[in-house]
C-alpha cells in the first residue's frame, strides 16, 4: 500500500513536470484547426480589398461605366483626389452659389465661376436690377445631388464633371414699389440644375470652377 503511495505520488510529480514543460511551448504550436479558417478569411478579405473596385468611385457612379473609367483616369494623375469629397463639396458650393445669385452678391461666388458663368449672372442680375426688380429667397436644402458625367483629357488633365441638383427653396420676385409679382415666401418650390465642374488635375490649385449651368 504505501509503495502504491509512493509510485503514485511520483506519477503526479512527473506529471505536473511535464505540463509546465510543455506549457512553455504553446507560443510555437500550430493554431487549433478551427481557426485556420478565419485566417484564411482574412486573407482572402485583403485580396478582395486590394483587387477591388474603388468604392470611392463606385459609390457614386455604376463600375463598369464610362464615367467610372474616366473617375480612376483622373486619380491616377492625382491619387490624393476624393469623388466623395467632390460630391460634398459640389453640393455645399451648389447652395452657396444658388444663394448668391438669387441675392444678386455676385462678388461672394465669383471665385468659384468661370470667367463665361460670371459675365452670364452679371447680366441677368444686371436686368433684374434695371427693371427694379428683387429677389427674396431662402434655402431649404438639396435633396438629390447625382454625379451625371464626367470627362478627362488626357493631354491637358483637364477634368469635367457634372453634377445633377434638386434643390428646394422659397423666393418671390418684388417690384420697385415691393409687391410680390411671382412666388410665394410660404411656399417651397423645388429647383433642378444640371452644372459642370472643372479643373486640371494635379494642380496645386484644388478648386473646381463652376464652367456651365443648365437646367
Amino acid at each position: 500500500m504505501i509503495q502504491l503511495l509512493v509510485l503514485l505520488g511520483i506519477a503526479v510529480f512527473l506529471i505536473l513536470r511535464l505540463r509546465s514543460v510543455l506549457g512553455t511551448r504553446e507560443g510555437f504550436e500550430k493554431p487549433p484547426l478551427q481557426q485556420q479558417p478565419n485566417a484564411s478569411k482574412s486573407r482572402g478579405d485583403f485580396e478582395v480589398i486590394e483587387g477591388g473596385p474603388d468604392h470611392d468611385i463606385t459609390d457614386h457612379v455604376p463600375e463598369d461605366s464610362d464615367q467610372a473609367q474616366t473617375l480612376a483616369a483622373m486619380k491616377r494623375v492625382e491619387p490624393s483626389f476624393s469623388v466623395t469629397e467632390f460630391v460634398q463639396g459640389a453640393r455645399g458650393a451648389y447652395e452657396m452659389i444658388v444663394m448668391g445669385f438669387e441675392k444678386g452678391n455676385l462678388d461672394e461666388i465669383q471665385p468659384f465661376l468661370s470667367e463665361e458663368v460670371f459675365d452670364t449672372f452679371v447680366s441677368v442680375v444686371s436686368a433684374r436690377e434695371d427693371q427694379g426688380l428683387t429677389i427674396e429667397a431662402e434655402f431649404v436644402g438639396v435633396r438629390e445631388t447625382t454625379l451625371s458625367d464626367a470627362k478627362f483629357d488626357k493631354d491637358t488633365n483637364q477634368a469635367e464633371i457634372t453634377m445633377r441638383f434638386v434643390g428646394e427653396l422659397t423666393s418671390v420676385v418684388r417690384d420697385r414699389g415691393g409687391d410680390i409679382i411671382e412666388g410665394n415666401p410660404n411656399t417651397i418650390k423645388r429647383q433642378k440644375d444640371s452644372w459642370t465642374f472643372a479643373r486640371v488635375m494635379g494642380k496645386d490649385d484644388p478648386n473646381w470652377l463652376l464652367v456651365a449651368t443648365d437646367a
